[in-house]
């Protein structure tokens, strides 16, 4: 059985430097950190985050989750987050493994399960450590030193940790989730209809028909599992897309803004502050300046 500071040595081995790792593993990203950031909106996927070292803090809306090495955070839906880092050091980072859920292998698990859906479960939640879910993160991470058992070994441990998921005590709330007439079902498939789309045009007719839902129904359960509306969702993508851009891309302001969907520059600006608390091109020196500055799970 492998233990939380096994994980956090796999990690650091993977991930030598701050910032995200991406791995030849499919859905599994590393993280680190070697000091606090600062609070960043993002979307985050569905996905199961193991910290293996440090802490961290999300906020959705006003709600706001704290976990560590003691807690794991579940995302059960791609949702809008505010996270920072504010436990890490040089000495001491912040580590972290996110794995994000297939949601095929969720269905195929679930096919032969009869147990009942509660849907009043949280969509984000922390729970207690679970060393059968350490162990086989560990696992999986310790593929990345045997490459050429990743396609034949990775689909296997993590069938494993979604087994773990459906069976602990947030199961029945994937259950739910995967359900195909439950409105979280539908509220996740017009969040995947907003993503697919988000530099376009928003249609709420579309993206409710694309859900199963009315429009009036959609509104009100987007923004009960979201806390903001399909247009505020959006208006969410574009902006952190835009962001990327500028960070990765070397794009201005003004071809940012256009890339993902704004036909003005001012309100592009505007809605940019608004979001990141200052203007475009402002808040790219100030991450690029940022020497211990990491976008982390």
């Amino acid at each position: 059985m492998e233990t939380i500071a096994e994980l956090a040595q796999l990690i650091e081995c993977h991930a030598p430097v701050a910032g995200m790792t991406e791995t030849r593993i499919p859905r599994l990203s590393l993280f680190r950190a070697d000091r606090p950031s600062a609070p960043t909106p993002s979307v985050y996927e569905a996905s199961l985050c193991l910290i293996a070292q440090g802490s961290k803090r999300v906020s959705l809306g006003d709600e706001g989750l704290v976990y560590d090495a003691s807690r794991y955070l579940l995302v059960s839906v791609d949702l809008p987050l505010v996270g920072h880092v504010i436990e890490a050091s040089a000495e001491a980072p912040y580590l972290c493994c996110k794995i994000d859920l297939d949601p095929s292998a969720l269905a195929e698990l679930m096919a032969s399960d009869g147990s009942a859906a509660r849907p009043e479960q949280p969509v984000l939640a922390v729970y207690p450590s679970d060393p059968d879910l350490i162990d086989a993160a560990s696992r999986l991470v310790r593929l990345l030193d045997r490459p050429d058992s990743i396609q034949v070994l990775a689909p296997l441990i993590e069938r494993e940790i979604l087994y773990r998921l459906l069976t602990g005590p947030h199961g029945a709330m994937l259950r739910h989730l995967m359900s195909a007439g439950s409105r979280l079902n539908q509220v996740s498939r017009a969040i995947a209809a907003i993503r697919k789309g988000f530099d376009a045009q928003l249609r709420i007719e579309e993206i409710a028909a694309a859900a199963g839902m009315s429009a009036s129904s959609l509104h009100a359960h987007f923004k009960a599992v979201t806390r903001m509306t399909p247009i505020e969702y959006q208006k969410q993508l574009r902006l952190q897309e835009a962001r990327r851009l500028m960070l990765t891309g070397g794009a201005t302001a003004g071809s940012a803004g256009f890339a993902v969907g704004y036909e003005s520059p001012s309100q592009f600006s505007r809605e940019y502050r608004r979001l990141f608390g200052v203007p475009p091109r402002q808040d790219v020196e100030r991450v690029k300046n940022a020497p211990g500055y990491v976008e982390a799970v």
